[in-house]
């Protein structure tokens, strides 16, 4: 449920192009957003502050596209929020000396600060990639390529990504079961 609710607006975004064109898939995009941070505050009474920072991309990135009539913006957009997230990965390792990934999931997981270091450091690297490959693709090709990148690649791109994180991790993961040695 909260992966589709996080891919909810990118999916209505995707949707919404495919029949009505960027400017309404811009608009329902920044709807969808807003329709989920309500969701989420009313059901939780809290928003994630990368929920919060993404609601504020899209609807800077999404408003100047619309009052613009100029769909750089939304393209973008990704880039953006990409960038955001790895920038704070980033200045938490550098500036802080805090690694933000251990800061968020350290209570579900259980790791060495090596491999907490890794992740940090190949988040950050991912999220650099993900911004310069959108815009390549986005400045590259036409609006449908990169709709369609936008949605399958970069979701594609992600999941591979957990993927290998996911193996990396797994020599750090216990078990616990009994007899374990």
């Amino acid at each position: 449920m909260k992966l589709f609710l996080d891919f909810f607006p990118i999916i209505l975004f995707f949707v919404a192009f495919k029949f009505a064109g960027i400017y309404v898939a811009t608009a329902v995009a920044i709807a969808a957003t807003l329709v989920q941070i309500g969701y989420l505050y009313t059901r939780h009474g809290k928003v994630e502050p990368m929920q919060w920072i993404s609601l504020g991309v899209i609807v800077l990135f999404g408003g100047a596209t619309l009052i613009s009539h100029n769909d750089t913006f939304i393209k973008w957009k990704p880039t953006a929020l990409y960038w955001i997230m790895g920038g704070a990965l980033l200045v938490g390792q550098l500036v802080f000396k805090k690694n933000l990934l251990k800061s968020l999931m350290g209570a579900q997981m259980e790791l060495p600060d090596n491999a907490w270091r890794v992740m940090s450091w190949s988040w950050t690297g991912f999220f650099a990639v993900m911004g310069v490959l959108n815009l390549w693709v986005a400045f590259h090709y036409d609006l449908n390529t990169w709709v369609n990148f936008k949605l399958f690649g970069g979701l594609g791109l992600m999941v591979l990504f957990v993927i290998g994180q996911a193996l990396f991790l797994g020599k750090y993961i216990k078990t616990g079961e009994a007899g374990d040695s």
